[in-house]
């Protein structure tokens, strides 16, 4: 949400005179907002349990830290190039705002990506340890000490 507000309060503006910095910053909102945007409903309608393929808390973290970086990137370059319109200025606090959740939801999402990596080898040794009785349990197989 807080992206879609940086992005509206970007677009309001009518003219600049260095364009590049509003430009990036409404590059960087915009694409923020959309590829969340998917993922949130991807997410929110399970349709990602249809594609086990791909690592879904990696993408997420993926998403949420290149969001992270690039918002207080662009927030920091429009903040110095702004005309102090009071569009620019709402757009720079939203950016912030919106640096500062995603910052947040990559904490988060570094945990969770952490959890699935244990969970993932914690499975890994049971399936091991699994696999090893059931090969003692097959009878042409003959054990030395006996």
């Amino acid at each position: 949400i807080l992206a879609l507000i940086a992005f509206i309060c970007i677009e309001t503006i009518m003219e600049c005179s260095p364009c590049e910095g509003l430009y990036f910053f409404e590059f960087v909102s915009c694409s923020a907002f959309v590829v969340t945007g998917v993922l949130l409903i991807l997410f929110s309608l399970n349709l990602h349990m249809r594609i086990p393929q791909i690592n879904w808390n990696l993408t997420d973290l993926v998403n949420t830290g290149l969001s992270t970086f690039f918002f207080f990137i662009a927030s920091i370059v429009l903040a110095a190039l702004n005309h102090k319109t009071g569009a620019e200025i709402a757009a720079v606090i939203f950016g912030f705002l919106a640096t500062a959740a995603y910052a947040v939801s990559t904490f988060l999402a570094v945990q969770k990506w952490r959890l699935s990596l244990r969970q993932q080898s914690t499975n890994d040794y049971i399936r091991a340890r699994t696999e090893s009785r059931d090969v003692d349990s097959r009878p042409e197989i003959q054990r030395l000490d006996t």
